[in-house]
Formats: structure tokens, C-alpha cells, sequence
């Protein structure tokens, strides 16, 4: 009776452990997209005011 408490108890510690591992992995990729996100909406800024010289060039 003693082993197959352990046996649990062993598991139990065994998918906690990779609970938190997982939940450490979500974490980091979640700011990794941020940040990337961050990125691509810099960049669009960057074009959008590239074009807008290029327009007001022709103009003047």
C-alpha cells in the first residue's frame, strides 16, 4: 500500500513539475510575439512615413 502512495506522489510531483515548465515556456514565447509585434508595427510606422516624404517631395 506504501508503494503505490509513492507512486502517486511521484507522479503528482512529475506533472506539476512539467506544468510549470510549460507554463514558464508560454510565458516567454507570450513576450517573445510582443515584442516581435513591437517590431513589425515600428516598421510599418517607418514605410508609412517613408511614402509620405516621397509624396510631400513631389509636391514642393
Amino acid at each position: 500500500m506504501d508503494n503505490n502512495a509513492q507512486a502517486s506522489a511521484e507522479l503528482i510531483l512529475l506533472f506539476g513539475g512539467i506544468m510549470v515548465v510549460v507554463l514558464l515556456a508560454i510565458y516567454m514565447y507570450k513576450v517573445y510575439v510582443m515584442d516581435l509585434g513591437g517590431e513589425i508595427q515600428s516598421k510599418e510606422v517607418n514605410e508609412f512615413n517613408a511614402k509620405l516624404e516621397e509624396i510631400s517631395e513631389i509636391f514642393m
